[in-house]
């Protein structure tokens, strides 16, 4: 992929001075910062190795979790769970969520976990699910919008939204807003969204966000743009609560290249079977790209805007650190852009 080429590229240049000297000074700057905050990374990363033994009791704590069936999802509820949460699998499919249920109370005898049925490709399922969660439950510490599709050939949900597009960001952009006042109502409360180091490829078209009619439609560019509004969305979110003056926080993270996600598609299906040593020794597992997540909704050092990932070698694995997204990310002109778009799609206003 060109990203760990470039990334690799800039990892050698470990000497500034010996850097090669490129005629456009714009990016000879960008370099050198690519430079430092690779540097960085790195320093922080063997510093800083946090882990689930830093986890306190969560006794008491209600934490939602989207697609926590299966993957790094799971890996997540797990944790949770174990740590005395009350964990709520908010998934479309069933019986892979009665499951996981039986699978993390066969692991955690007493644990308090349960399934609610959610489909963030309908925005009918979405605002039953927040009126069926705000029956059972008056406060929300943790509402991670874990769930998502990758690399899907162009389809549209039930409610015309182009599939990555309307499950990875639209979805959960609409049950943000339907559970809003929970969070604001929870002491500390987060808001966790997963995004993906592929975010650096998206490029937001708002004459064209969601490829009308498949012109232009790519599997990796609708991905990457889906990725790019959940930090956007993210980052406005938590200026928001901020001016609300709201005592809660939105984050986001990226897990890295976990080996579950090479079964997410029919491409990496093939890669998992033709190149298995390779995929292994490129990934990490899923319980290790839950960690970031996991920071991210448990540690009292986070702040509200921060992003996560893996500290090791070019962000691919490695414990949990704080990391920077791309320049795009932080367009606060697309952000307010992409939030009024999103409120219009979704009908789902607030903040």
């Amino acid at each position: 992929m060109t990203i760990l080429v470039y990334d690799l590229q800039v990892t050698l240049y470990v000497d500034i001075s010996q850097m090669d000297v490129h005629p456009d000074p714009i990016k000879n700057f960008i370099s050198i910062v690519c430079l430092v905050q690779s540097v960085k990374a790195h320093i922080t990363a063997t510093m800083d190795r946090w882990d689930t033994s830093q986890i306190p009791d969560l006794t008491g704590k209600v934490v939602v979790i989207t697609g926590g069936n299966t993957g790094i999802g799971l890996q997540a509820a797990i944790v949770f769970a174990g740590n005395g949460a009350e964990t709520i699998l908010a998934c479309r499919n069933g019986t892979k969520a009665l499951r996981a249920v039986r699978l993390i109370r066969k692991k955690i005898p007493g644990a308090r976990v349960k399934y609610l049925h959610l489909d963030l490709g309908k925005l009918e399922s979405v605002h039953r699910f927040a009126e069926s969660f705000k029956q059972s439950y008056s406060r929300l510490d943790v509402l991670l919008n874990n769930a998502g599709v990758i690399l899907n050939p162009h389809r549209t949900t039930d409610d015309g939204f182009e599939s990555q597009m309307g499950i990875n960001h639209l979805g959960h952009f609409a049950l943000t807003g339907l559970l809003i006042d929970l969070i604001a109502g929870t002491h500390g409360a987060r808001v966790v969204n997963v995004s993906s180091k592929i975010h650096r490829f998206g490029r937001m078209d708002f004459e064209d966000l969601q490829y009308v009619s498949g012109r232009g439609y790519s599997r990796i560019g609708a991905y990457s743009r889906s990725k790019l509004a959940n930090l956007l969305f993210t980052y406005e979110l938590e200026r928001r609560f901020q001016k609300a003056n709201l005592d809660a926080m939105a984050l986001a993270v990226h897990p890295g290249y976990s080996y579950t996600d090479f079964g997410r598609a029919r491409f990496f299906k093939a890669l998992r079977i033709l190149f298995y040593p390779l995929v292994v020794a490129i990934t990490q597992s899923s319980e290790r790209g839950a960690l970031p997540s996991l920071r991210a909704s448990i540690d009292p050092a986070v702040k509200g805007g921060d992003f996560l990932g893996p500290g090791g070698r070019f962000q691919i694995k490695g414990h949990p650190v704080k990391i920077s997204s791309n320049g795009a990310s932080h367009d606060r002109e697309d952000a307010l852009l992409l939030w009024e778009v999103s409120e219009s799609l979704t009908g789902v206003k607030y903040l």
